[in-house]
């Protein structure tokens, strides 16, 4: 399938995911996290979740960070750059939701893209390859081009992956696993 029509099917099938299945799933693909071979890293990057949209809820993730005794990392998007600014995640942090329902950190501890080791993406879709469908502005894209070559990219899905995403680009960034309530694919 193509990534518009990928959007559209994904959108669809969050909408019709109720909070409680939310919050079940988002608690399963976390217990999952736990199987993965990262927990020697320290610079770990999350996204916070747009409950509008229905995405993986990441409070549970960071609840494992945070008692890990893990760096977290999370982000502001400028929206007429497209660049992500990293800003440390500490009990100081003040997240505001901006203009698109996206938590971010007002401002903070920046930490250069270089600096992380695990980096958790949000997606709409994924395929068997580890290709992803993200919104379509190319943040991610962008983000994880300034990361070190050996970052860990973990996709983080409700839904299991499409057989393959047919229009790619060559500036797409594959990711390594992709968390799922039901397990976990390496790619």
């Amino acid at each position: 399938m193509l990534k518009k029509e990928l959007r559209q099917k994904y959108k669809v099938l969050r909408s019709g995911l109720s909070e409680i299945e939310i919050e079940e799933k988002s608690l399963a693909i976390a217990n999952e996290i736990l199987k993965l071979p990262i927990w020697d890293k320290t610079y770990f990057h999350v996204f916070l979740s747009i409950e509008e949209q229905k995405e993986v809820n990441t409070e549970f993730i960071l609840h494992l960070l945070s008692g890990k005794d893990k760096e977290i990392v999370i982000s502001k998007s400028d929206f007429v750059t497209r660049e992500m600014t990293h800003f440390l995640l500490t009990d100081n942090t003040k997240i505001k939701k901006n203009e698109y329902n996206i938590p971010e950190p007002i401002d903070g501890l920046e930490v250069p893209a270089t600096k992380i080791d695990v980096v958790f993406v949000p997606l709409l879709a994924y395929d068997i390859k580890g290709n992803r469908v993200g919104y379509g502005k190319g943040f991610y894209d962008k983000f994880l081009s300034q990361c070190k070559p050996e970052t860990i990219k973990i996709g983080l899905s409700f839904f299991e992956p499409e057989e393959s995403i047919l229009d790619l680009f060559e500036s797409d960034i594959l990711l390594d696993y992709c968390v799922t309530p039901n397990g976990i694919y390496r790619f």
